[in-house]
């Protein structure tokens, strides 16, 4: 596991914005919590609500429930201070107040989850949509099928109405006696020419 995948294993999302907390940040930037969290107090100013807060216990329990059931374990067990949470723009404020070399490099690559995180969501969200209009397309093509294939039965039906209709004439005209062929209109056949010819020399 790289540095950037060990430090967004240990963000979390709650009250609906990604953060991290005071001892995760402690183990990262090799300090103790308590002294972490001394460096917050001398400059809370720095630190607004939406730069950090404390987790209440009912959002501890549930974080600890959520990593129990994620990976079995949970090492919080016996702490008695609920944990701070720091945001985003808090991590961003933190690094202003912890200059040791440890901290600048952490903090570097805290950013850098935070991007990496951003760009994986956009990313997905950008699949999401993709699958979402494919989804869309596809049901689509599936309504035109299903218009084309009822469109094509009717059609099917009006050539079988139309097969059953030439059918039946057929039928009806095999089925009328044959007539003797009448003479043609004008036209005198050569037989009865010679008959006549000959019978005005005898006279």
């Amino acid at each position: 596991m790289t540095d950037i995948q060990l430090i967004q294993s240990k963000i979390y999302e709650i009250r609906g914005q990604r953060v991290m907390l005071d001892r995760d940040l402690a183990e990262l930037y090799q300090v103790t919590t308590g002294n972490l969290n001394k460096a917050v107090k001398r400059n809370i100013k720095r630190f607004p609500p939406d730069f950090m807060f404390q987790l209440t216990k009912s959002e501890f329990e549930r974080l600890k429930q959520d990593l129990k059931f994620q990976f079995g374990i949970s090492s919080w067990g016996g702490t008695r201070k609920l944990p701070y949470a720091f945001t985003e723009q808090g991590l961003a404020m933190l690094s202003g107040i912890l200059n040791s070399d440890v901290s600048i490099e952490v903090n570097i690559n805290i950013m850098r989850a935070f991007v990496q995180m951003r760009h994986t969501l956009l990313e997905l969200n950008s699949t999401q949509l993709k699958i979402e209009q494919m989804r869309s397309e596809l049901m689509q093509l599936r309504y035109d099928m299903e218009e084309t294939l009822r469109e094509q039965n009717d059609i099917n039906e009006d050539t079988r109405a139309q097969l059953d209709a030439l059918s039946t004439a057929l039928a009806e005209l095999q089925a009328k006696p044959m007539q003797t062929p009448r003479q043609p209109i004008g036209f005198v056949q050569e037989e009865e020419v010679t008959y006549n010819v000959k019978r005005r020399c005898k006279k």
